[in-house]
């Protein structure tokens, strides 16, 4: 059986207030991908309990890793390839990407903690608090010894942090399964 080209899907991951939601639709308009945030895929449930100040718990976060992962196995029976803004604090939950049928790149965006809270305290019209952000760096499963994980520093200008992404992703997207030998 010759091998056929699965669709790709950019997960851009870090805690809040690193970028991903900016990276991740600059790099869908360069692919031409579809862009995708996780946080829509959040109930109204949990985006209020962020928005007071409450911490997710594992179970909470259950329901929107389920619901972003139905979602992206229509989009890659579709053939349709993605970037995703996704928190990924946790491994399993990244794990469950993983078993999604896609060619992947994830891209871990990191910085100093008060890189991340100056950016946080300016964004305006977001539901998750700067309050959050030590809860969010505890949960931080650090996912640099994993498969397919790009760490990408946060502390350049943007323009440049999407260019380190877009060289991470055209080298990992590069490598491509050969093709079965039809003998």
């Amino acid at each position: 059986m010759p091998y056929t080209e699965q669709p790709v899907l950019v997960i851009v991951m870090g805690v809040s207030g690193t970028g991903k939601s900016c990276v991740a639709k600059a790099l869908a308009q360069h692919y031409g991908y579809r862009y995708l945030d996780a946080d829509d895929f959040h109930s109204d449930e949990a985006k209020a309990l962020m928005a007071k100040g409450t911490p997710l718990t594992d179970a909470l976060r259950a329901p929107w890793v389920h619901n972003i992962g139905a979602y992206l196995r229509e989009c890659a029976a579709a053939k349709v390839s993605c970037t995703l803004a996704f928190s990924g604090l946790r491994s399993d939950h990244r794990q469950q990407l993983r078993q999604l049928p896609f060619r992947r790149v994830f891209i871990y965006l990191a910085g100093k903690k008060s890189t991340i809270a100056e950016r946080m305290n300016r964004r305006q019209d977001h539901f998750m608090p700067s309050s959050l952000l030590d809860s969010q760096l505890a949960s931080m499963q650090s996912p640099t010894a994993e498969p397919e994980v790009s760490k990408i520093s946060i502390e350049p200008p943007l323009e440049e942090v999407i260019a380190n992404c877009i060289e991470k992703i055209d080298d990992r997207i590069a490598q491509r399964p050969q093709p079965l030998d039809a003998h």
